[in-house]
């Protein structure tokens, strides 16, 4: 694909590419890297960069907190736009460190659930923790909520957890009888106290996307909790790997600009470019997260088959929790991260 207008930022010395540099209208966008940064740059970088004719130089940071707080303390921001997790956004935005939104230059997320939506970013992508398990192993009865996978009499096996606190302390109230809508604020005693019946069967507590993919596809472990997009590429594989979004946990990444941004109006136009639900519809034709506009599932770019593969889908989406951002950015969502860390080392 010609990509006329995009830069990459590599190390300090930033590549651009396309006529007028200097002239031209241009955003530090950072993301998190990987495929899924490839993916979104042709699904949603390269074509917002011709539609507003702009230049996106690209940096990316698997953890971009440590950074905000970096780039704003010395008073010299690099960075514009950023995806990153909600929580993110909402404390550094609580914190003076992120840009509040001025929604009113936003249209394209004017229909966007209010729930997507907080002072300082609006979603973007949405991808969901979702209970994976090895077929070979449980044939036609696979366990399909959190209640079977703490049910080690009638689902035995191996099991593996997130070694992290969201959506794993979720899964134990689901587990422990909580209902879905009724989750927050989050009992975090009542959590910890049902992860310690599972935690003499939790065989990994697994560190990243690619090793939870990994457990399910070399059989260390029959069940576990996994990101969609890592599971969805072992089944197509051909591995004996199944997952349901039933009591999933729906989680979304969002755009949010750095207080002091350089390229604050340029930033807001590619936000909302960004949103344009013809836009987001190009993400499941290049990586199985999905659209945030729940719009993008109207534009008939995204075939009824492949919808029943996005966690953000409107069928997927009523099975499963949506994580609260909010919850997990306040006191108590900090200390609940702090109290895992005991928990995980006893």
């Amino acid at each position: 694909m010609r990509i006329p207008k995009l830069a990459f930022l590599l190390s300090s010395a930033a590549f651009a590419i396309g006529p007028c540099q200097a002239s031209a209208e241009q955003i530090t966008f950072v993301s998190q890297g990987g495929a899924y940064q490839e993916a979104q740059t042709k699904a949603i970088l390269d074509p917002v960069a011709e539609k507003l004719g702009i230049t996106i130089n690209q940096d990316s940071s698997p953890d971009a907190w440590p950074v905000i707080k970096t780039q704003t303390e010395t008073g010299k921001p690099v960075w514009d736009v950023i995806d990153t997790p909600a929580k993110d956004c909402i404390r550094g935005g609580e914190q003076g460190m992120i840009e509040k939104l001025d929604f009113s230059k936003l249209p394209n997320v004017e229909d966007m659930p209010a729930e997507y939506k907080s002072p300082y970013s609006v979603a973007y992508e949405f991808y969901s923790s979702v209970l994976a398990y090895n077929k070979d192993k449980f044939g036609d009865n696979p366990p399909k909520t959190w209640v079977d996978f703490w049910d080690i009499k009638k689902f035995p096996g191996t099991r593996a957890l997130r070694n992290h606190p969201l959506a794993t302390l979720e899964a134990a109230l689901i587990a422990d009888g909580v209902p879905l809508d009724k989750l927050y604020p989050l009992d975090v005693d009542r959590a910890f106290k049902k992860l310690e019946e599972i935690k003499p069967f939790v065989t990994v507590w697994w560190a990243s996307g690619a090793q939870s993919a990994q457990l399910l596809a070399d059989g260390e472990v029959d069940m576990t909790m996994a990101w969609n997009g890592r599971v969805s590429a072992v089944v197509k594989e051909g591995l004996p790997v199944g997952y349901t979004f039933n009591q999933g946990f729906l989680q979304y990444t969002s755009l949010c600009i750095l207080k002091g941004a350089p390229n604050l109006e340029t930033g807001v136009k590619f936000i909302n470019a960004a949103l344009d639900p013809e836009i987001q519809a190009n993400f499941p034709a290049y990586i199985d997260y999905g659209p945030a506009n729940p719009a993008a599932y109207k534009t008939g770019k995204i075939s009824p088959e492949r919808a029943t593969e996005m966690p953000s889908s409107p069928e997927n989406a009523a099975k499963q929790v949506l994580v609260s951002d909010e919850w997990w950015s306040s006191p108590a969502g900090e200390n609940a991260q702090k109290r895992w860390a005991e928990f995980i080392q006893k």
